[in-house]
């Protein structure tokens, strides 16, 4: 089942994105932004509904994806269909491309600030008012009815950390470090893999999603944590409950399983993969400071937890 859940995921995938809308592969997040670059914010209609169908066959079925990224493209595409139903034109379109895109990621985290942040900071890059004053609206107003059918809860559930002493700001530091270069790692891995499997796969384009579930699969016969958006796993990390030599596996591992499913032209995000090898590399490394200054640093959670925003921050370029 763990084997051939995300072949079948990528024999459905593939047609969807091939011969309905190309644009619907991989997180969405660079084409959201190409869209506002080159396009003037116009995104056609209907890759909201196949992006939505076809990452909910993705991470369904297994693929080491997340579910943010299409929310966001999911979003854009619904602000950009509004725009062009009115027929709004100039700035204005971009400004509902940013407020599906902000929409999006505050109904799907119960988090308007990081919604509104994420849409002026990386689709739009524009921190004007005459742009932040709707987004800000937009999001708040998809984070209420989000709340009504979902309920008022937070997205991970991460116990209370202090800082222990002062030299933990060294720790800290080392650790943004590291989270720079295995960010590096992971866009660098990412892109390769999407090369090599375009160049030395010779099938057809709407086959290689299944190629990359197999991949996946195979990943997740010795790593099943590897399989979803691996939520689960991310709030065993924040509460230490990881062996680290696990954790630090599940780093390399994540990264690889992640390139299989969206190198091969599956659909999702890497915001929650982000999310994931930065809670798997904190919590590794605070065990590790545990290990060497017990009695000067946090439990290894609360490294997961800052690794988390470290990672994010270099995968988007986003602090």
């Amino acid at each position: 089942v763990l084997v051939a859940a995300p072949v079948i995921g990528g024999l459905l995938v593939g047609p969807l994105i091939s011969f309905l809308a190309p644009e619907a592969r991989g997180s969405g997040v660079p084409e959201v932004i190409q869209s506002v670059l080159i396009e003037g914010g116009r995104i056609r209609p209907r890759v909201a509904l196949i992006k939505s169908l076809a990452s909910a066959i993705t991470i369904g079925t297994g693929g080491s994806v997340g579910r943010e990224g299409p929310i966001i493209q999911i979003g854009a595409s619904l602000g950009s269909a509004v725009s062009q139903l009115f027929q709004i034109s100039g700035i204005r379109i971009k400004s509902l491309v940013g407020c599906g895109a902000a929409a999006g990621i505050a109904a799907a985290f119960n988090a308007p600030i990081a919604g509104t942040m994420f849409a002026v900071e990386i689709i739009l890059m524009d921190f004007a008012v005459a742009q932040f004053t709707p987004i800000v609206i937009s999001s708040v107003t998809a984070t209420v009815i989000s709340r009504l059918f979902i309920g008022d809860f937070v997205a991970f559930e991460i116990p209370p950390y202090q800082l222990f002493s002062p030299v933990e700001l060294g720790f800290y530091s080392i650790l943004g470090v590291i989270c720079g270069i295995v960010s590096y790692v992971f866009i660098y891995v990412l892109f390769n893999t999407e090369s090599l499997i375009d160049r030395f796969i010779r099938i057809p384009g709407y086959m290689k999603p299944a190629f990359g579930g197999l991949l996946v699969g195979v990943t997740a016969l010795f790593f099943p944590q590897i399989m979803g958006v691996g939520y689960d796993t991310i709030n065993l990390a924040l509460h230490g409950d990881l062996i680290w030599q696990m954790a630090a596996v599940l780093v390399l591992v994540k990264i690889l399983a992640t390139s299989f499913t969206l190198g091969a032209g599956g659909s999702g995000g890497v915001f929650a993969p982000s999310l994931f090898v930065g809670a798997v590399l904190g919590c590794a490394f605070g065990f590790l400071v545990n290990a060497l200054f017990p009695a000067l640093s946090a439990p290894p959670g609360a490294y997961a937890l800052v690794a988390m925003g470290g990672i994010v921050a270099g995968t988007t370029r986003a602090p």
